[in-house]
């Protein structure tokens, strides 16, 4: 199939497409520099126009004209990612959400919205209708649409109560456009939802979405600091077993991590501290501040409702989850991360394990989840970047040892993940994008079926510019 841009582009010439070279660049990319892998292999990628639906109809309209001429599209939010998920690999339209940002309906325990709203646009949202929010959320709350953390996300600040997006209940609805000669408009609900969750956009444009909410709060943000590191993990993993105490973040960074990168906790703490982050509903302060008795080795240092900081150091949760590697990187450049499950009964040992057998090289950053009801960590690591072959060679060394590695320096789904094939999406997309239009280059079980994992894929038009 040849692409006829041209043609594409004339068809929409009704709807708001972007002209200026500098913007399509911009609105074709992603936080996909977080990976000097990634960064070294996708730099040139652009895409040949940008257009911005307004509604559904519109997202229709885009989906039939680049169907007709051959054009692929890749659907972007805010570009928050950092897998290269919204990076068109093979040029064509970027469909920019942007526009899409209603909140339709708001009602006890539930919202339904368009993919394009911002997460704290959202929550405002429900907020003032209701006191309600949403159950988690990623640490770009500010800039995230919820289209994108869908599409792209796995869970982020509340996984530590309600878990990740894939755990059953956590989505209640998507409503999903294909891109066929005639689109269809698909609802996906319960079990379904799996074939279009976290599927990058390769297999249907999502456009409206129904989410679950939560109570909302004034969260009280706390640090807490311990000498030894692996008492931080404990006191984290006990707190998020006691059921009585809610919570919404609890993030560990081994020293020196808050002291080096933090700038506003520098001076709070030492080079040695290693530094618990919590948000804490208030209701619950009491009995975590009970805990915290218990608990001789731990010391507060900060929260949010009584401090004497001169300058308070922000939204806590812009510590965590990715946000701790963005820190890192303003200081130091040649960090990038590594993303690991320590699952539930040994992650306490595996973590200790790890930590023990790479530090300084690598410095752990734990956040607490559930998964099935069990507390257990996922690992964003801070790695002090050498090569590509000491990197490999360090996620290889966590998989032999137990620690399931979900790699951030790929950027297929497969890869990227659990590194197997998931047929559910994939006969989807076999449905929904006979011609492979949308998002190409990002599934591996669409264009290289056989592939043994064993190595990084490299599609053809990034080959072609190394």
């Amino acid at each position: 199939m040849t692409p006829n841009i041209a043609a594409a582009k004339a068809a929409l010439a009704h709807l708001d497409i972007e002209e200026k070279e500098t913007n399509i660049r911009a609105s074709s990319r992603d936080f996909f520099w977080y990976s000097p892998v990634l960064k070294a292999r996708l730099d040139h990628v652009v895409a040949d126009f940008v257009v911005r639906p307004r509604t559904e109809a519109e997202v229709i309209e885009v989906l039939k004209a680049c169907y007709a001429h051959n054009v692929p599209v890749t659907t972007r939010g805010a570009g928050t990612g950092n897998y290269a998920q919204a990076m068109p690999l093979e040029g064509g339209c970027v469909m920019h959400l942007r526009h899409m940002t209603a909140v339709k309906e708001i009602h006890p325990g539930r919202v339904i919205v368009e993919p394009g709203c911002l997460l704290k646009d959202l929550d405002a949202a429900t907020k003032e209708h209701s006191n309600q929010e949403l159950r988690m959320v990623s640490s770009t709350w500010s800039t995230a649409t919820i289209g994108g953390f869908i599409a792209g996300g796995s869970g982020g600040v509340g996984s530590c109560t309600w878990g990740t997006l894939r755990d059953l209940g956590n989505i209640i609805r998507l409503r999903v456009v294909t891109m066929e000669e005639e689109p269809r408009i698909l609802e996906f609900h319960g079990k379904d939802l799996e074939r279009v969750s976290h599927a990058y956009g390769t297999n249907g444009i999502i456009t409206e979405i129904e989410m679950p909410l939560a109570p909302a709060y004034d969260w009280v943000e706390l640090f807490v600091t311990t000498d030894d590191f692996m008492d931080a993990a404990r006191f984290a993993d006990q707190l998020a077993n006691e059921d009585g105490i809610l919570i919404k973040l609890v993030s560990v960074f081994e020293a020196p991590i808050a002291h080096d990168y933090f700038q506003r906790v520098k001076p709070h703490v030492e080079p040695g501290s290693n530094v618990i982050a919590l948000m804490v509903a208030p209701h619950s302060m009491d009995g975590f501040l009970t805990f915290l008795d218990q608990h001789p080795g731990a010391a507060l240092i900060y929260r949010s409702d009584d401090h004497n900081w001169d300058r308070t150091p922000g939204a806590i949760f812009e510590y965590g989850w990715n946000h701790t590697t963005l820190r890192a990187l303003k200081v130091d450049p040649s960090i990038t991360y590594l993303q690991v499950r320590y699952a539930y009964p040994d992650h306490l040992d595996l973590i200790e394990k790890m930590q023990k057998q790479f530090s300084p090289e690598l410095l752990q950053h734990l956040e607490v989840l559930r998964e099935e009801g069990k507390v257990m960590f996922a690992g964003l690591t801070l790695v002090k970047f050498t090569s590509e072959e000491r990197l490999e060679e360090i996620m290889k060394l966590h998989e032999d040892a137990g620690a399931m590695i979900f790699n951030p320096h790929r950027y297929t789904l497969e890869e990227g993940g659990r590194q197997i094939v998931d047929d559910r999406q994939l006969k989807f997309k076999q449905e929904a994008d006979p011609k492979g239009l949308l998002n190409p280059g990002k599934m591996l079980s669409w264009d290289t079926p056989d592939f043994d994992f064993k190595s990084i894929y490299s599609h053809p038009r990034i080959q072609a510019a190394e």
